[in-house]
């Protein structure tokens, strides 16, 4: 082939590599495409890291969380929004005390509620090792390591160790009750909430807010926590009846109701304030806040 015609295949190429990253580029640059590359990303990937305009997240590609960081650039930040909200407008919000939030996953709700400046300093506890991991880089690269204290066990209403499935295509679906069809178990450690707070020299009035994500071990860590729900701390937690059995909820419903007289339900399409008395002992998962 003569020089010529090299030159010219080269330059061919090289127009066309500009052409297709051009519309790459574009094509990536949508909820679209982000949602097609994110799930081509094989298993050598383990880690990914993106710009969210006011902090980077660091997550699996593998898994739910990480993806719909990927897609939307957060995961459910209006929930804490709205939360804030609610609490500012009913007299609920205490500045300058403590976060405690009970499933910390990798620390979308963390950064948000750090960015929000609304409190004075958050305890993150979280038992799934690979959470707990990105966690902890995700404290770290956005330099919150002087406000947030990352704590790796499971909240319980005992001192010990724990059985725990990983779920692996939804790593914040991992839990102490359920094992799924592909799950891995593995052994973590569980402590009483009241001990977690006192190793770290946190007193149960410095507690403001309660954030509970824990799939279904909810009414177990609760039993460790009778001295901040004595003091009516507001507690916003996922509420399954699914996952405790009738039985059980009609149990955990008694308990909570023997602190808090009045919460207020998130629905999907509304909100209902309710008497804790009177919460539904059957059906799917929905957010509560428990506050008088």
């Amino acid at each position: 082939m003569s020089d010529r015609k090299i030159l010219s295949t080269r330059f061919w190429r090289r127009t066309l590599r500009k052409i297709r990253d051009r519309i790459a580029t574009r094509l990536f640059d949508t909820r679209l495409g982000r949602d097609i590359l994110i799930s081509a990303i094989g298993a050598r990937v383990r880690t990914m890291t993106v710009d969210c305009g006011d902090h980077v997240l660091s997550f699996s590609p593998a898994d739910y969380i990480g993806r719909k960081v990927f897609r939307k650039g957060h995961f459910e930040r209006d929930h804490v929004d709205r939360l804030l909200t609610v609490l500012r407008e009913r007299g609920l919000f205490r500045k300058g005390t403590v976060l405690l939030e009970l499933g910390g996953n990798i620390g979308t709700q963390t950064c948000y509620f750090a960015l929000s400046g609304a409190y004075r300093h958050i305890v993150a506890v979280e038992p799934d090792p690979r959470n707990f991991r990105l966690l902890s880089m995700n404290i770290a690269d956005n330099g919150m390591q002087d406000l947030v204290t990352p704590i790796n066990c499971a909240a319980g209403d005992h001192e010990g160790q724990l059985d725990f499935y990983l779920n692996q295509k939804n790593h914040g679906k991992s839990s102490a009750l359920r094992q799924g069809a592909g799950d891995e178990k593995i052994s973590v450690p569980v402590r009483p909430v009241g001990r977690i707070l006192d190793d770290i020299g946190i007193q149960a009035a410095d507690i403001g807010l309660i954030w509970m994500d824990i799939e279904g071990y909810e009414p177990m860590a609760i039993r460790s926590m009778q001295a901040l729900m004595a003091r009516k701390v507001p507690l916003h937690m996922e509420f399954t009846p699914a996952f405790y059995g009738k039985e059980q909820t009609i149990a955990f419903i008694g308990t909570l109701a023997s602190y808090y007289t009045d919460c207020l339900c998130f629905f999907e399409d509304r909100t209902v304030p309710m008497k804790v008395a009177e919460l539904p002992v059957e059906g799917e998962q929905f957010d509560v806040l428990f506050a008088h």
